[in-house]
């Protein structure tokens, strides 16, 4: 029996775009799908899209996390999930681990003749939505045997955005989330690491659906589907590639250039979102303080007692690396910390 994707007993979450209700695409990391059904098997019928890495996505089976490769021939292919279920009901949660070096489009799931769709649990009041680089996606947390260290050689098989700082703190905080980060990105455009050879910022894309150039044309979001209550922004720490100009000197045209655009950026979120409390962060991944000392500027320049500046206890000097499970544990405890000391009026619509 073919569930099909419109079906409303389905529960998505994220940046989705559901222009075809049949066949929606999903872009960023942490987009997920949920279902509860009846039966002992479970398929998804989906077609990858692919621009770098080996893509995989995650799921979880009642409680139990699991994941698998998706075919990068654009072809609409079907996944076995589950085989052998015991009767009864399970619940299904399938999510992207990776970020925008795939997209995939969802066809449906295939379940036994016969079997039903049951209604999931409301999703939670609360909503946070993230924006920021590779850290914030999770790539590359699963490599636990270089907490502290470089990168092993990889491609792409470490990176899971349920063990993203992110998606930890959504969860501790029960609060949905948009996770609109991107691995390699800046502020500006020409600078960082994502889309190379021509260099897209988070200018170019925050307010985009797909928005990754070697994956077709680009689609404008809209802001009203989807109204958090806390923003965090952890942008800053790409923004060094290919001249870390910061750190060269903090009052060059650049990097006075840099603020205006960060504070520009933030308060266009301020527009966007008019009660939103807006957090403003890098992570512990090693970086010149001079990022940190130009968003606190900026934090004051705003002045605003809905826009922080939010500092980790290992901010910019944890690892040389990606940040791992136990790492991302110990920043999502400090930030959701962090949030919590705001009070509970922060999650008030």
């Amino acid at each position: 029996m073919i569930i099909k994707p419109d079906n409303e007993m389905l529960s998505y979450s994220g940046r989705i775009d559901f222009d075809d209700r049949l066949a929606p695409v999903l872009v960023y990391a942490c987009s997920s799908i949920g279902m509860k059904f009846a039966g002992t098997s479970l398929k998804a019928v989906i077609a990858n899209h692919r621009s770098c890495w080996t893509n995989e996505l995650g799921y979880f089976i009642d409680g139990e996390q699991k994941r698998f490769t998706l075919s990068s021939d654009e072809e609409k292919k079907t996944y076995t999930l589950a085989e052998g279920l015991s009767e009864g009901t399970h619940e299904l949660l399938l999510f992207k681990r990776m970020d925008s070096c795939h997209t995939f489009t969802f066809y449906g799931f295939e379940i036994d003749d016969g079997a039903e769709v049951l209604p999931l649990p409301e999703k939670p009041k609360r909503k946070m939505e993230f924006f920021g680089d590779s850290v914030s996606c999770g790539e590359v947390s699963e490599a636990v045997a270089y907490v502290g260290k470089p990168d092993p050689e990889h491609d792409g098989e470490y990176s899971n955005s349920w063990y993203s700082y992110a998606w930890m703190t959504a969860r501790k905080l029960n609060a949905q989330i948009h996770d609109t980060s991107q691995g390699g990105i800046s502020l500006l455009d020409d600078t960082g690491w994502f889309a190379a050879p021509h260099y897209k910022g988070v200018e170019s894309c925050y307010d985009k659906i797909e928005y990754h150039p070697d994956l077709g044309p680009t689609k404008q979001w809209d802001f009203s589907k989807y109204v958090p209550h806390v923003v965090v922004v952890a942008i800053g720490q790409n923004d060094n590639h290919p001249v870390d100009y910061m750190a060269e000197d903090y009052d060059s045209e650049k990097s006075k250039n840099w603020r205006k655009h960060y504070q520009a950026f933030i308060e266009k979120l301020m527009q966007l979102y008019p009660k939103a409390q807006i957090i403003l962060a890098t992570t512990i991944l090693c970086h010149d303080k001079s990022w940190d000392r130009s968003i606190d500027e900026v934090c004051t320049r705003i002045g605003s007692e809905r826009v922080h500046h939010f500092l980790y206890t290992k901010n910019g000097s944890g690892t040389p690396g990606h940040i791992r499970i136990p790492e991302a544990e110990q920043m999502s405890d400090e930030l959701a910390a962090y949030i919590n000391s705001l009070g509970d009026a922060v999650w008030e619509s």
